[in-house]
């Protein structure tokens, strides 16, 4: 996994154990692996999106268990935005798996609320579980999963309904989309009471006031290893969807498997799917970024970009001494203030 999650090895955590750079330049000379350079493929399956989502579910299935999914501790030092703000903060976490990602947050404040989706309904369950029993983690109800395959479906509008996200961009002026704007809001705010009570989710959980139609949006959404699971041709539309749920200013917070990763050369030519995008033998899809495809992927959404780099660590197999050269992508990208 991209991380151990004992303490020793998160206070010696650090992202640049080598130059980037000189990977490509070497990787790049060998003709071995000459065909994870081509950037044509005879055959594509990459499109198979509800496939896809299957084998994701078979894969929690088989792996259902906490121990294979450390919790990330090193996620508060790469986004140390999710400490600093003062007041409560609401967070949606992208294909969270086991909760790995979710622990971290919800241990480090109290003032926070983590929606989490996932498309198996059975890791979401065990995901709650992992929650409910964890340590210093008060009040339970700052955690609200829900079940979505993200991938084919839009997120719910008690999330951020579109009558508000149109009054935090400053439209809607006129009165009579004004009115039917209210009318909808009425409708969902009793949708989501109803959803509320057939998920056995307390309604302040999902509201900061019972009578709202939704929570208002997001300040952060995090990508944790989640986007390069998803068909590269549907990752435009993940992104927007993404950004729709984002209060603006809010940010999207992005780390995932980087081009020349260790994991990317262990694949076979067999396995190519697509331009960098390759297919395990179990169906589920990982893709490897490069960081102008990353850049151009989320400011074509209209976000902006805050930071953008490679993550390069040096670390060693403790079964066979050999030497792991690990490369991720970090980036923080904006939804622009109106």
């Amino acid at each position: 996994m991209e991380m151990t999650s004992s303490s020793e090895k998160e206070a010696e955590y650090h992202n640049s154990d080598f130059n980037w750079e000189e990977l490509r330049e070497e990787i790049e000379k060998l003709p071995s692996l000459s065909y994870h350079l081509s950037p044509h493929v005879s055959a594509s399956t990459s499109d198979s999106s509800l496939v896809e989502a299957d084998s994701w579910r078979r894969f929690h299935r088989r792996h259902s268990t906490a121990r294979f999914f450390k919790e990330r501790r090193y996620l508060l030092k790469e986004f140390p935005e999710l400490l600093s703000c003062h007041d409560s903060v609401k967070v949606l976490e992208v294909g969270c798996g086991n909760g790995s990602t979710v622990l971290p947050i919800l241990r480090a404040r109290e003032s926070v609320v983590v929606y989490a989706c996932d498309c198996s309904e059975e890791i979401l369950e065990k995901a709650k579980e992992i929650v409910v029993t964890a340590k210093s983690i008060t009040p339970k109800n700052q955690f609200v999963p829900f079940i979505l395959d993200f991938n084919n479906n839009e997120f719910p509008g008690w999330l951020f309904c579109t009558s508000c996200q149109s009054s935090s961009t400053g439209a809607n002026n006129a009165s009579s989309d004004n009115r039917h704007a209210n009318e909808a809001c009425v409708k969902l705010s009793q949708k989501v009471t109803d959803y509320a009570h057939e998920n056995e989710t307390p309604i302040n959980s999902l509201f900061l006031e019972g009578n709202r139609c939704c929570v208002g949006g997001v300040d952060f959404v995090t990508l944790i290893f989640t986007l390069s699971a998803v068909p590269f041709c549907n990752m435009p539309s993940v992104i927007q969807k993404c950004s729709s749920v984002l209060k603006p200013g809010g940010l999207i917070l992005f780390r995932d498997y980087g081009v020349y990763d260790m994991t990317m050369l262990r694949f076979a030519p067999v396995q190519k799917v697509g331009f960098r995008e390759y297919m395990r033998s179990d169906g589920t899809l990982s893709y490897f970024f490069s960081l102008d495809v990353t850049r151009e992927l989320f400011c074509a959404a209209g976000l902006i970009e805050l930071e953008l780099e490679y993550c390069c660590v040096r670390s060693v197999n403790r079964r066979n001494g050999k030497e792991m050269r690990r490369v991720w992508v970090h980036g923080k990208f904006q939804k622009p203030i109106v």
